[in-house]
């Protein structure tokens, strides 16, 4: 039973990645829906973030009310520029560059995530590289080809793949199959793109600088409901001068409210907790390298449930993606082991050093005793 126990918990951080993915595509979905059905995304970045903070408030508060550390300016800034970040500038300019593209195409695209985090951590310093070492080409190596298969996924569309599920009627069959590559026309293909790109840059630098703030501030589930709602507010002012009008703001028993309680539970309470945790002991890069798995989930779950065509560049660019996906988290694997590998040799040295320590103290009281007893004969005779 131990070593299943010691199995699930070296296994913990890959399952609630893994977890999040799922979690992540179920978003892609929904909100790409919502959002092109007509509800403002100014609106919906506001209510999944009020929905954020009362989830994850009342286990704050609980859980961390004795380990909370005390606010200092500084860590205060941090929150509210991570509260900017995400919650503000990643959420809308997602919800805009999903709009003019599509949710496929959107997860595609942030399949640059594990890229641009690797290359931003290296230029701050938090991801270090060594060409001569194999783990770090293998890593390399890893980026490079997941980046290989998302453009692939992108730019190659390929004859549809037929699965049982997805059988079409004779005029189907004929029809045009590119109903994807039309919401990629023109120029609101190339500001979607653009956009979409700033978000990616705008979330790697969210799981850089929260990696940073859990150092500083470990109450995960406080700085998770204090980034939400600070970034609450900065999105309330937003949305306050860029929609007009009352009716965008009222909530109704519609999609709009699944997508905001779906997201905001989801995607804002419970993701970024399960990523400061995971933060905590593998680093930035490690929890984007998972972002891949997101767009295999969407490609499946949009065949399956929303009739999307499955194509084969889809296919082969997933599957380049899975193979750099695994070579990256190998060589971060290799390097975790080697950091506990050091974390206990420098253990078993401070053990060994501190008996050695108290038996050369014992030997120098000893040796000083003695001499000041030959002293003192030498001074009676």
């Amino acid at each position: 039973m131990s070593t299943f126990v010691q199995i699930m918990k070296k296994a913990k951080p890959y399952y609630l990645m893994v977890f999040l993915q799922f979690g992540y595509a179920g978003m892609f979905i929904i909100s790409v829906s919502c959002v092109k059905t007509g509800t403002n995304h100014y609106v919906l970045v506001v209510y999944r973030n009020l929905v954020a903070v009362l989830t994850m408030f009342p286990f704050a508060f609980w859980f961390e009310r004795k380990i909370r550390p005390k606010m200092t300016f500084k860590c205060f800034l941090k929150i509210a520029v991570l509260g900017l970040l995400e919650p503000v500038l990643d959420q809308n300019f997602y919800y805009m560059g999903a709009k003019l593209t599509s949710a496929t195409y959107s997860s595609a695209l942030f399949n640059l995530l594990p890229s641009i985090t690797f290359v931003s951590a290296l230029i701050l310093g938090t991801e270090k590289i060594n060409l001569k070492s194999l783990r770090s080409q293998v890593k390399l190596g890893g980026t490079l080809i997941t980046v290989v298969g998302a453009l692939m996924m992108i730019l190659y569309k390929g004859p549809i793949i037929e699965f049982v599920w997805s059988k079409r009627s004779s005029f189907d069959d004929h029809r045009p199959l590119h109903n994807h590559e039309e919401a990629m026309q023109g120029t609101d293909f190339i500001k979607g793109t653009l956009m979409l790109l700033f978000c990616c840059f705008c979330w790697s630098s969210f799981f850089i600088l929260q990696s940073h703030t859990l150092k500083t501030y470990p109450a995960n589930m406080s700085l998770t409901t204090l980034i939400c709602l600070i970034g609450g507010a900065e999105g309330t002012a937003v949305g306050l001068v860029m929609v007009r009008g009352s009716e965008q703001w009222a909530i109704r028993w519609d999609k709009k409210l699944l997508t905001a309680v779906y997201s905001g539970v989801m995607c804002s309470g419970i993701a970024y907790y399960l990523q400061g945790v995971v933060l905590r002991e593998r680093g930035p890069v490690f929890v984007t390298a998972f972002n891949p798995l997101c767009l295999i989930i969407v490609a499946a779950v949009g065949s399956l449930f929303l009739s999307e065509d499955i194509t084969r560049g889809r296919v082969i660019g997933a599957v380049i993606i899975v193979i750099g996906l695994y070579m990256l988290i190998w060589g971060k694997s290799d390097e975790h082991e080697d950091d506990d590998k050091n974390i206990n040799s420098e253990k078993s040295e401070k053990k060994n050093m501190i008996p050695i320590t108290i038996i050369e103290v014992e030997k120098t009281i000893n040796l000083h005793s003695s001499v000041q007893q030959g002293e003192n004969v030498l001074h009676k005779t």
